[in-house]
């Protein structure tokens, strides 16, 4: 995991945003790297010179040449690598991310890849349809850097394995950087300038300082442990957002966690309804002992938060989503926390507490 070395105010993030043409890959490379260095043009060479390639090897075919089926059709349905509106195919982008930087770009789900941690690679290409979008490591900090969105976006550490694998499991291709180095963040005004159009710059520390304002950010999320090893609460707020988290801090978080007790009593009898079906107890007051918070992303990829009793089990978390999106029933229901992820129904009968789940922000999605 690397660590962020450049202060957040000397550091510059390049978001291309998509204006009238589908020229999405375009933007997705040029985030990828952080400077304005592919066009169109040079794109759709790339495009046509595969298309060449990809014709000729038809064309000397054992089975018909120029006369095949084959190459008829392929000739018949034009470029596979460019379309009208600017939509480039992955080859495209992988011959230009090698021919000027010597970038290898492979899907992550490729056997040597899938088991490396995800956090070791540099970015990342996202395909689903007639989009693509980057996100890449700038100053120890992963960006989503999608140009139909208004700004960088941040996704820490945490939830980034969490993010590739939603992304995978909504129908997205997903490419990662593995060999070689992206070109550093730019650090100065001049280096703005070389690099893209002025409108498209943004300053990590704006950034930083603009996100998670809405009424369900992580700002006030349960009790944290500082760097010091002492404990915080809401009403002081020292709290970070998990987001921002530094390695130390989060590593720190790991080990107090790790030495919880887990020899909470629990009395499922007390969650049991009518129909002895296990539900939630009702919500927590702000700052009762014994009451965590957790975070949930839901199929639909709102959020939502909600405090429990550590006492509850997991079980009851199953509950509260499927009132929460009635879609979800218990038979098609996944919910993922950590990385790797980690599906809950393992650990069903533990309590919130034991699994460690205070504070967590957890993936729910339907299989």
């Amino acid at each position: 995991m690397s660590i962020s070395s450049l202060s957040s105010s000397k550091c510059w993030i390049y978001h291309e945003r998509q204006e009238k043409t589908l020229l999405c890959g375009q933007h997705a490379l040029n985030n990828l790297i952080q400077s304005s260095n592919f066009n169109p043009a040079q794109l759709s060479e790339i495009a046509l010179e595969l298309d060449d390639m990809q014709r000729t090897i038809m064309a000397a075919n054992n089975e018909g040449g120029v006369n095949s089926k084959d190459y008829i059709k392929f000739m018949a349905e034009g470029s596979g690598n460019v379309d009208p509106s600017g939509n480039f195919s992955i080859e495209v982008l992988k011959r230009a991310l090698m021919s000027v930087f010597n970038l290898t770009l492979v899907n992550v789900r490729q056997e040597d890849v899938r088991n490396k941690e995800v956090t070791t690679m540099q970015g990342f290409i996202c395909n689903r349809e007639s989009h693509w979008f980057a996100i890449r490591q700038i100053n120890g900090r992963y960006w989503n850097l999608n140009s139909m969105r208004e700004k960088p976006e941040m996704i820490s550490h945490f939830r980034l394995a969490i993010e590739i694998e939603t992304l995978i499991q909504s129908g997205y291709s997903v490419f990662c950087v593995v060999d070689g180095n992206l070109p550093p963040p730019c650090t100065s005004d001049d280096d703005k300038h070389e690099r893209g159009l002025p409108q498209f710059w943004w300053n990590e520390t704006s950034l930083l300082h603009d996100k998670d304002n809405d009424s369900e950010s992580w700002n006030n999320v349960g009790t944290g442990m500082r760097c010091d090893g002492k404990s915080s609460t809401n009403s002081e707020r020292e709290i970070k957002a998990i987001d921002d988290l530094t390695e130390s801090e989060m590593l720190q978080m790991a080990m107090a966690a790790s030495m919880q007790p887990e020899d909470v009593t629990f009395n499922e009898a007390d969650n049991l309804d009518s129909s002895n079906r296990l539900k939630p107890l009702p919500e927590p007051e702000e700052g009762e002992a014994g009451s965590v918070k957790i975070q949930f992303r839901l199929p639909d990829r709102t959020r939502k938060i909600r405090r429990f009793q550590g006492s509850e089990v997991v079980a009851v978390l199953y509950d509260f989503v499927k009132q929460c999106y009635p879609l979800a029933k218990s038979n098609n229901l996944e919910i993922l926390v950590g990385y790797p992820p980690k599906n809950l129904k393992d650990i069903s009968h533990n309590t919130i507490e034991a699994a460690k789940l205070a504070g967590q922000s957890l993936q729910c999605r339907l299989m």
